[in-house]
């Protein structure tokens, strides 16, 4: 792909995968898995995720609205979780949030909608509830509680995307305020911090737990959630001071300079202790704890505070990475999560936010990386981790917009 034409190249790469995926008997030829991240309602892995693709390409005239309805069948297939499980990424809660993406575009699926809209607001209030009675007991929170895979940071971020004024929006966002407030410990930690390991379940190599920055896991899909609110210009007590604690945390542990800071993506105990994290520990420039996910945040948070200064350290901070051919290397995979795809689209979404022509320059050669990885060998199907996160990364800096309401939610980039 050349300088001159990447928006072509990327758009044809993305209509020959979304080809390859068009239709479910010939991704799955025998049968739908059933199982884990591969389940029908599985964000991640399964027919949801790809469902996504195809709506996204309906959407802006690139693709046709029976292959979505095709995998939105196939995503609502046999019985839908709204149990404890449930979850932006799983259940009744993933199925509403690309079902809200295809009702916006086609008064079809309202009915839809609805039901599911109403199973997750059921599941939310449940959340919500243990959540609270967790702070009230004083104790520190579970991965599952807060995250953005499998918490209330992704169920807000839904909400939020969904119906910003509503009273559950509302609610799940005085909650991410009140997870920032100090718990009565006699230590300075964060409130945030777990006892468990990144796993999120105690292992010996984390006898203190972590405090984790990451999007997928971690307190940097609260702080976008939040930056996110203030932007939409919510009123949320409490809302600004809660994004300036998370910030002033992650400033504590940002490492290296201006011109190229990044930031951990999970700290130790130990490293508390020492107050160090060796450069070794820098993680790769992933979206889940790296670079891709921890600078957008920042920026999100600098714009909802009014602080350039912030802004300007996260495009520095994605615009090095870019430029480095070492932190390049460390990103072989071609998806959202753990590689090149997650960059890309990270980047794109931060530049076309303040408009960086420094960035956007940089964006036509890491997609040419893609390609080529994608054309190397066959990939999983599924949104994640596989060609169709791809072919949305490249179909998004094909097309040049990603329109409200943004696919990337689900990613907390948007």
């Amino acid at each position: 792909m050349t300088t001159a034409a990447p928006a072509s190249t990327a758009l044809s790469t993305a209509d020959r995968l979304a080809r390859a995926l068009a239709d479910p008997s010939t991704v799955w030829p025998g049968g739908r898995p059933d199982g884990g991240r591969s389940w029908p309602q599985s964000l991640a892995g399964g027919a949801s995720g790809i469902a996504l693709l195809h709506i996204e390409r309906a959407r802006t005239g690139h693709g046709d609205w029976d292959t979505a309805h095709t995998w939105m069948v196939a995503a609502l297939h046999g019985d839908i979780s709204a149990a404890a499980n449930a979850n932006l990424y799983f259940g009744a809660p993933a199925l509403a949030f690309i079902t809200h993406r295809a009702a916006s575009s086609s008064s079809r699926y309202l009915r839809v909608l609805e039901r599911l809209d109403t199973a997750t607001l059921t599941v939310t209030r449940n959340r919500l509830a243990a959540a609270h009675q967790r702070i009230n007991r004083a104790e520190r929170p579970p991965m599952e509680e807060f995250d953005l895979i499998q918490g209330l940071s992704g169920l807000g971020a839904y909400h939020l995307s969904r119906h910003p004024h509503h009273e559950i929006t509302q609610d799940v966002l005085a909650y991410l305020v009140r997870l920032t407030e100090p718990l009565p410990a006699p230590d300075t930690l964060p409130p945030w911090w777990m006892d468990v390991a990144p796993t999120g379940i105690p292992h010996a190599d984390y006898p203190g737990g972590h405090g984790n920055f990451g999007l997928a896991h971690g307190i940097g899909s609260t702080l976008s959630v939040l930056s996110k609110a203030l932007l939409h210009g919510l009123t949320v007590p409490g809302m600004a001071d809660a994004v300036e604690r998370i910030c002033a945390w992650t400033d504590h542990w940002r490492q290296s300079d201006e011109t190229a800071p990044w930031w951990p993506g999970q700290i130790t105990m130990q490293q508390t202790t020492d107050n160090q994290v060796h450069s070794r520990l820098r993680p790769r420039p992933s979206w889940c704890y790296g670079v891709s996910g921890t600078a957008r945040a920042q920026q999100l948070a600098g714009l909802a505070l009014g602080d350039p200064a912030r802004v300007q350290d996260a495009e520095n901070a994605v615009l090095a990475t870019l430029r480095d051919p070492l932190q390049l290397a460390k990103l072989p995979e071609i998806g959202l999560c753990h590689g090149m795809a997650g960059l890309l689209h990270a980047a794109w979404r931060m530049a076309t936010e303040t408009d960086s022509p420094e960035i956007t320059a940089e964006l036509p050669r890491l997609a040419n990386h893609l390609i080529t990885a994608l054309n190397r060998s066959d990939h999983e199907p599924e949104l994640l981790d596989g060609a169709a996160g791809a072919a949305l990364a490249l179909h998004t800096l094909g097309t040049g917009s990603a329109s409200a309401p943004a696919w990337d939610t689900f990613l907390a980039l948007a």
